[in-house]
């Protein structure tokens, strides 16, 4: 299966089928598509599994694509500004990713949920207690909004990071949560009260410009109504 990225800002994914071959997405995920295909909506893993994307930030029915004949074309568009970032995973090799980051993958890859083991993690993490695994063998395309940096720790190595700048990382990373010290920082550095601790061995992905604060910039130029 090959594949090609097209854009800067707003980018899309073009997914080339052969005869055979079938690429999933949540749905309302793909924009266009050339050739033969074949379009099956269901839960993919039962009633129970699509509930749990559904709390993950992704849709109860996902969508199959599939060529029929011959070869096919299917294009996958993110729904913000930012980076469509393919990553090919081999068998048992799995991400973790925010919530709403999955974009489209192969038939192969598995999408599920993962739930925060530290309370203080889910609670003051920014994600909530639920995020996004996403397994091999095979290529997953996430949307992550803004730029993309990518980091590889060491053992013990610690990064720091506002929580909502978290886009995916690695099983092997600890993911916790560190209380910002000093009253000034607390009260006037504007980063608020906690700070996400990825600890190595692994690597993490970082993205330039979360929704939430996308969000933010955006609301004290928003028209509104008075009373």
């Amino acid at each position: 299966m090959k594949y090609e990225i097209h854009g800067t800002v707003f980018q899309s994914v073009d997914v080339h089928l052969r005869q055979g071959e079938s690429v999933y997405t949540q749905r309302g995920g793909m924009a266009w598509q050339t050739g033969e295909i074949e379009m099956s909506t269901g839960t993919k893993g039962g009633l129970m599994a699509g509930l749990g994307r559904m709390l993950a930030g992704e849709s109860l029915f996902l969508t199959t694509y599939t060529c029929a004949r011959g070869q096919g074309t299917v294009v996958f568009t993110p729904s913000a500004p930012g980076k469509a970032v393919a990553m090919s995973l081999t068998a048992g090799q799995s991400l973790i990713c925010q919530k709403g980051a999955f974009l489209a993958a192969e038939s192969t890859v598995k999408l599920e949920t993962a739930f925060q083991k530290r309370l203080g993690a889910g609670l003051f993490g920014g994600e909530g207690f639920i995020l996004q695994k996403v397994s091999g063998p095979g290529t997953i395309w996430l949307e992550i909004p803004g730029e993309v940096r990518e980091y590889s720790l060491a053992p013990g190595e610690t990064l720091k990071v506002d929580p909502g700048y978290v886009a995916f990382f690695e099983p092997t990373v600890s993911y916790d949560i560190v209380m910002v010290k000093g009253v000034r920082n607390l009260l006037f550095g504007g980063e608020g009260l906690f700070l996400a601790a990825l600890r190595g061995p692994g690597r993490v992905w970082l993205q330039t410009m979360p929704l939430t604060a996308l969000a933010a910039s955006l609301m004290p130029l928003l028209p509104f109504k008075k009373g």
